[in-house]
């Protein structure tokens, strides 16, 4: 009985940490301190200013965006335009599927066999981007924001990112010199987290998207980078929607397909699934541990019940067939 109360113990502890080290950086974002790398209001030249042009300039002056051909939807060229038009002296690039096919053949051709295997278009539209930050730096935007002001005080920085909700951070605009090791390690990540989940919505955000971002980032940080090589976070009040913010945000979210509902769902009640999943498995391993003892008790019975009777004595056949002999 003892020994069987700790097997249960161990094996629950050993469950119980292999779950947790699977989730640990998924939990770690909930309680992540972004503020530590924000870029302030305090930070930035008011729009306009004659101090933006006082700053550094890291990033070079690239617009990077993606589509599947150069046909840009009605509703996504008015965004296009006003990024276009702020920035005149960029280099603007719209990478089409042909071209970021390309570009990744010619230029990290180690990527090419994942790049092509991907199930959904929309992972090759989230890892290209990655891969032309590295190579040539600059700011990739979705086609769904729009640019509300000059983005030259973003330059400063050697790489930012934008803050999501609820947690974690987005991959629709991002900034970087070129070969910054966030995206070095970004773009070497892939094929490792390269799987197929049960969910789409699942699969694109864990193995291409914000979440599969937000978890390079967090192994990125954990490594203390240096001072220089800090990926500084963008929040909603300098990102959206704002007189001061940098961007606006417009009709989106192409890809989604009929399962982002339930993830919306439990992403609203995450709380709730984590303890009734906690729940359920303590129930689970209690039913193993109680069906064993109970096996065990019952195979225990049945071995000495006949045992404690006495004057018993089992016979043999052999014993019979001697017997009968010495009838004889």
């Amino acid at each position: 009985m003892r020994k069987s109360l700790v097997a249960f113990i161990l094996i629950t502890i050993v469950v119980l940490g292999l779950a947790v080290q699977h989730v640990w950086i998924l939990l770690s974002l909930l309680i992540t301190d972004y503020s530590q790398y924000a870029i302030s209001r305090a930070d930035l030249p008011a729009p306009k200013s004659n101090a933006i042009n006082d700053r550094p300039q890291l990033i070079p002056k690239i617009i990077h965006q993606t589509y599947v051909n150069d046909s840009i939807p009605a509703h996504w060229k008015g965004p296009q335009k006003s990024c276009i038009d702020l920035h005149p002296d960029y280099e603007y690039k719209l990478w089409t599927d042909k071209k970021a096919r390309e570009f990744i053949a010619a230029e990290y051709p180690w990527f090419l066999e994942n790049f092509d295997g991907y199930p959904y278009p929309i992972q090759r539209a989230d890892s290209i981007r990655y891969f032309v930050l590295h190579h040539f730096g600059g700011i990739y935007i979705d086609l769904d924001d729009g640019c509300n002001r000059s983005l030259d005080p973003l330059l400063a920085y050697p790489a930012w990112l934008r803050l999501t909700t609820p947690t974690g951070i987005s991959n629709d605009a991002m900034g970087a010199i070129p070969r910054h090791p966030f995206f070095l390690k970004t773009i070497d990540s892939l094929p490792k987290y390269n799987r197929r989940w049960i969910l789409p919505y699942i699969t694109v955000m864990g193995t291409t998207g914000p979440l599969y971002l937000s978890i390079i980032w967090r192994h990125y940080m954990n490594g203390n980078p240096g001072r220089d090589d800090t990926v500084r976070i963008l929040f909603p009040d300098e990102y959206n929607n704002h007189s001061w913010s940098f961007f606006t945000h417009h009709l989106g979210n192409s890809w989604h397909s009929s399962d982002v509902k339930l993830i919306f769902w439990m992403g609203q009640h995450w709380l709730l699934l984590t303890f009734l999943g906690f729940a359920i498995g303590f129930s689970l391993l209690f039913c193993i541990y109680s069906f064993c003892v109970r096996r065990r008790q019952a195979d225990t019975k049945g071995r000495f019940s006949y045992s404690r009777i006495p004057f018993y004595r089992r016979i043999s056949q052999k014993d019979i067939e001697l017997d009968d002999r010495h009838e004889v």
